[in-house]
This record gives structure tokens, sequence and C-alpha cells, in this order.
């Protein structure tokens, strides 16, 4: 393997010293204490799965153990609760949890990941979702997108660092084996799932501090107790999408819903991504089902980029007092 599972960096090894160091001790914190199971139903022409929940934060909080506990990633928090300290939240502080979701706009089977969500969905069946927030590329190890499967997977993984990444680390003097076998050093975690894209994993970590950020090297790292049920469920040949939708409008309780994430770093720096593609995004949803579009709150919405659904608009209504529809 010589391209990127370079995700192994969860051994921290590629983090700056200082960094590493606030990892490690706020997986310490966070302790193991196993994440709250995000398994929704499917129903009916609904796309939005969950609700917004709020709590109040203890003495001893941080997002980093919120995020652990609640199985969202650190930078859905962050973003979600905006004015709030991630480190010392405060006694007391309400915490917003952003466990509602837009499902994507991808077919639904298989593992479907939307990278600048960071965050992972998958359809065991027709009538049942789960999703969990996961660690994606940083800017110069973009985690790709398109089509491909689950082509093995491996329990107790050995990793083999690619010499791109040896060289890297090679270049700070911390010089990596050429072989890493499993235990508490490596930084696959316990179980790996490979695609058939060379060189790229769904997988543990023993850095688990870091999921939801995007700190790998373009693989996707996964909460192990997330891993370990996702790796139990999960066949070889099972299809994954990864796909790049920061904006997902679709249909839930209150009409239409917007759920907003900021664009990849470097697709926002080059100027990719605009309220054209806010535009495009509603004309795919309302292809079949009219909607009357506030478009002052959508705007509002994508710029705040807060990653929790808001109701944009209500279904549009015929002269009969009947929900139109295209047939």
């Amino acid at each position: 393997m010589n391209t990127i599972c370079n995700v192994i960096r969860g051994t921290g090894r590629a983090w700056s010293g200082a960094t590493r160091g606030v990892l490690l001790l706020a997986g310490l914190v966070a302790g193991a204490a196993g994440a709250e199971a995000a398994q929704y139903a499917l129903t009916g022409d609904r796309d939005v799965v969950g609700k917004v929940r709020t709590i109040e934060a203890r003495y001893e909080d941080t997002f980093v153990r919120l995020a652990r506990r609640y199985n969202v990633g650190y930078e859905e928090l962050r973003r979600a609760n905006p004015d709030v300290d991630p480190w010392l939240p405060g006694e007391g502080t309400e915490i917003v949890l952003p466990t509602q979701f837009v499902l994507p706009r991808a077919e639904r089977r298989g593992i479907v990941i939307n990278v600048p969500e960071l965050r992972l969905y998958y359809f065991p069946d027709a009538e049942t979702v789960i999703t969990h927030p996961i660690s994606i590329g940083r800017q110069d190890w973009r985690t790709p997108l398109g089509r491909t499967s689950v082509v093995a997977k491996a329990e107790n993984p050995t990793w083999y660092p690619p010499q791109s990444i040896r060289d890297e680390h090679a270049a700070r003097n911390d010089f990596l084996p050429a072989v890493v076998p499993p235990g508490p050093d490596n930084p696959l975690g316990d179980y790996a799932l490979r695609l058939g894209i060379p060189g790229y994993l769904i997988h543990g970590t023993n850095m688990p501090a870091g999921v939801g950020m995007r700190v790998t090297h373009g693989c996707i790292r996964m909460f192990p107790e997330d891993i370990e049920a996702l790796f139990e469920l999960v066949a070889t040949g099972v299809p994954v999408q990864l796909v790049n939708q920061p904006f997902k409008f679709g249909w839930g309780e209150e009409g239409l819903y917007l759920e907003a994430h900021p664009p990849l770093d470097e697709e926002f720096t080059a100027g990719q991504w605009s309220a054209t593609d806010l535009t495009r995004a509603y004309i795919e949803v309302t292809e079949e089902r009219g909607a009357q579009l506030d478009w002052r709150s959508a705007e509002r919405v994508m710029e705040a980029a807060r990653g929790v659904p808001q109701a944009v608009a209500s279904a549009a209504v015929g002269d009969d007092g009947a929900v139109a529809r295209a047939h």
C-alpha cells in the first residue's frame, strides 16, 4: 500500500507535539464510555431523521467528552455551539446536540459518506439508517469522492506505513517502523474495512479524541465502538458512496429543511461554493415536490453553517388544498 491510509497518523505522531499532548489528554479525559447509538427508522417520504437536543454541561465536560458520549463529532459540536468554549463550557451551560440530520441525496443503500459533513450513514435495509461521526483527510490529503465498495475486512489489522508517510515523519526526526503490529500503538485500531479505492480504509483509531476533525491523510476514521458495530454489520461487497454535499435540503415534519456545513476549505478558498450551489440543491429536491422557499432564511442557514437542520419552506399547496406533487 503506497497511497493513503495515512490516516494512520491517528497514532498521534503526525500531529505537532503540542497538539498531540492536548489530544492525548483529551482522550484520557473522555475515557472509554460507549457512545449513544444513532439508529433511525426511515418513514414515508421523509428525508430528516432524529431530533435536535439540548443538555446542560457539567463542570468537567469538554466538547471531546460530549462528542464521544453523544456520538457526534467535535467539529459538529463546535459549529452548533459557536459561542461556547469547547474546552471549558462551564457548569450549567446549555449545549445544542446536533442529532438531527437531513439525509444526503444519494442512493440509500450501503454506506454513504458526506465528506464536508464529517459523517457516515449506513443503510442496512430500506427501513433503517445508522449514522456516526467520522474524521476525514486534511486539506493536503483529501478524502476521495465517488463510488466504490468494501473489498475486504480486517480484525486487529497490521499497518504498513506508506513510504510517503515514513518520509514525512523522518523529516521531523520521528522515524516510523516499516510494520506496526496490532495493539495499542496501531493507529488503525481494532477493525478496518478496506475500500476498492487503493490505499483507503474505514477504520478505528487509538486516538479517539481526533474523531470529528480533518486530521487524517485521507482515510475515514471512526470511534472504536462505532467501527466495531459497523464491522459486524457490513459484509464485503457493500457499496460505498463518498459525496460532497455541504448544503442538504430534505423533507421533514415541518416542510422543507436545510442543513448547511462549511464547504471544504480548499473549495471554499477557490470560490467553488456559493448561493448558486444552494439554488442547484433546491431545484434538485423540488423536482417532484414543489415548495415556497424563504430565500432569506435559507441564505442565513447557509452562511451560519451550523449543521443544524432548519425549516425554510413548506410544501406548495394546490387549488384543491392538496400538497402539490409531480406525477
